[in-house]
């Protein structure tokens, strides 16, 4: 079995500002639970053979104020556009059961809430990246440009250890609504990341 997916991606997570456990899960989150929403578009990819190119999914995790502790509940949407077979394997990459990034969170996991099919769109304008899953996520976030900045390029966080990889650029929530799998938050603080790949 093998896979590759190029993908773009963006989050929200209960944090003030920059969340401390991007940087270290060792560092505690600012509130007493980090709640995060992950979205991943698929901008090319296949699995196994299966074209699961154009589609997105979102995993949404409650975790302990220090992520490396373990526990954490998550719950996976999958695109409502995606075939049984493209679901499944899609199910399968972003669950860790076939290896890359996703498995190495695979031990902080302590209960899987679900995985659903549900109609999720995402759009990317600039520095603005938003997503609608369903009634349960109404999420928009802006890439922060420093104040007086020339370049107009938005701050960057680099030599993380995140699924997305070692450089992240630093956003901020404009629109926060999340209510899925017994998880419900506002977001404030986020990230994003355009075009890395990932394989296995």
């Amino acid at each position: 079995m093998s896979w590759k997916l190029e993908l773009s991606y963006f989050e929200s997570c209960s944090c003030d500002v920059v969340c401390p456990c991007t940087a270290s899960f060792a560092l505690p989150a600012t509130l007493d639970r980090c709640r995060v929403t992950l979205v991943f578009q698929v901008n090319r990819g296949e699995v196994d053979g299966i074209d699961v190119s154009g589609l997105n999914v979102a995993v949404i995790a409650d975790t302990p104020k220090v992520m490396s502790d373990g526990n954490w509940r998550l719950g996976l949407f999958i695109d409502a556009g995606a075939s049984d077979a493209q679901a499944e394997k899609l199910g399968a990459v972003f669950s860790g059961a076939l290896g890359g990034p996703m498995a190495a969170l695979g031990p902080l996991v302590g209960e899987v809430l679900g995985i659903e099919r549900a109609p999720i769109t995402v759009q990317a304008d600039g520095l603005r990246h938003s997503v609608r899953i369903g009634d349960a996520v109404d999420l928009e976030i802006e890439d922060v440009v420093p104040l007086g900045s020339e370049s107009h390029e938005p701050v960057k966080l680099t030599g993380v250890l995140h699924p997305a990889g070692p450089e992240l650029t630093v956003a901020r929530a404009t629109r926060s609504r999340i209510d899925a799998f017994g998880i419900s938050y506002e977001g404030s603080a986020a990230f994003s990341r355009s075009e890395f790949s990932w394989a296995a």
